[in-house]
């Protein structure tokens, strides 16, 4: 990709914006005014930042552009370059002249390329899938075929994009067509361990049933979800905001369908015709520091909402990383079929 083909202005929307982020490997997008001076830059923090606090994809960049990056002059080295980059912990450097003027970015390739994490993955693949029968009468939920592979394969490879190769699979219903699937993972470059829930135990409570191998901040996730987010970002964003939990959130819009009369006791105040609301919720991707598995009692049902409220009322920090990207749950047959559609031009 050119250089230039990241710029913005600051009149740039937030949507042209993470077209930008999100089309490679670069991760930011540079805004520069009309003689391409460099005015800030803009990553995906900055822009899920921006969506939490209440900004929609068609404002504009402006208040929240990072108007202090790091920058390298067109006359530093390579080698200093990369020791800036290094002591920085960053991916790209904007390369400018004595004006001011972006001339170039230098990417740190071995800095672009996921590095192996010990970080374990938790999946839960034990649920009934009741709403997807008579699919699921033979085959638990994960492993249904969208795209001709089991949910479970696509979830599980994506991890190991980015990098993460520890994976749980916490498993009930059906778990043999499971592990004669996915055995120990060799075949796919992964290590897989299971965990047998004997009840149901909820998305939280299964957890205790693992407190010895979670030492370091790990994922959780449903197994019936399909999404490409970056999970590299996630933890990035979880580590850098010091978070002992993480939610991933998703944007949702209702529109109330009749014109809404604001009163003040008897007086109308005002009229809104067909008010949209909108609210965030659970996108079904956590990140959870070890200490917070003491909160987790042992062999109960216990879920992730409980959790988080408890890990609230200890005023431990737990932060949102909004979703923005493809999401689906595949929880209904609609959506089994939506995702059979959409498959291809995403993944």
């Amino acid at each position: 990709m050119r250089y230039k083909d990241i710029f913005l202005n600051p009149n740039s929307t937030i949507k042209e914006a993470l077209k930008i982020i999100d089309s490679g490997a670069m991760r930011i997008a540079l805004v520069v005014d009309k003689d391409e001076k460099l005015l800030g830059t803009l990553s995906d923090g900055d822009i899920r930042r921006g969506l939490l606090n209440n900004l929609s994809l068609s404002d504009s960049i402006e208040s929240i552009i990072f108007r202090t990056p790091t920058v390298c002059k067109v006359s530093d080295s390579k080698k200093k370059i990369l020791e800036v980059a290094l002591a920085k912990k960053i991916y790209q450097i904007p390369i400018i002249d004595h004006n001011g003027k972006v001339v170039g970015i230098e990417e740190v390739d071995s800095l672009l390329k996921p590095k192996q994490k010990s970080n374990r993955v938790v999946l839960m693949v034990g649920g009934l899938g009741t709403r997807l029968r008579p699919l699921t009468e033979h085959t638990p939920k994960p492993m249904l075929r969208v795209g001709n592979k089991p949910i479970l394969e696509t979830i599980i490879m994506n991890f190991k994009k980015h990098g993460f190769s520890n994976i749980i699979l916490s498993v009930n219903y059906k778990s043999e067509v499971i592990k004669e699937y996915f055995g120990d993972g060799a075949e796919f470059g992964i290590n897989i361990k299971y965990i047998y829930e004997n009840q149901r135990m909820g998305t939280a409570g299964a957890l205790s049933l693992m407190r010895d191998r979670l030492d370091e901040a790990f994922f959780v996730m449903n197994g019936d979800l399909l999404t490409n987010i970056n999970f590299e970002q996630m933890l990035e964003y979880h580590l850098d905001n010091n978070s002992y939990a993480t939610m991933g959130v998703r944007e949702y819009d209702f529109q109330v369908p009749y014109g809404v009369v604001n009163i003040n006791g008897n007086k109308i105040l005002s009229i809104e015709e067909k008010p949209i609301h909108k609210f965030f919720v659970s996108g079904g991707i956590y990140i959870l520091n070890p200490q917070v598995l003491e909160f987790i009692p042992d062999d109960k049902f216990y879920d992730m909402p409980t959790l988080f409220e408890k890990i609230i009322k200890e005023k431990l920090n737990s932060i949102s990383f909004p979703i923005h990207e493809y999401w689906l749950d595949i929880g209904r047959i609609e959506e089994f079929h939506k995702a059979n559609r959409e498959y291809g031009e995403v993944f």
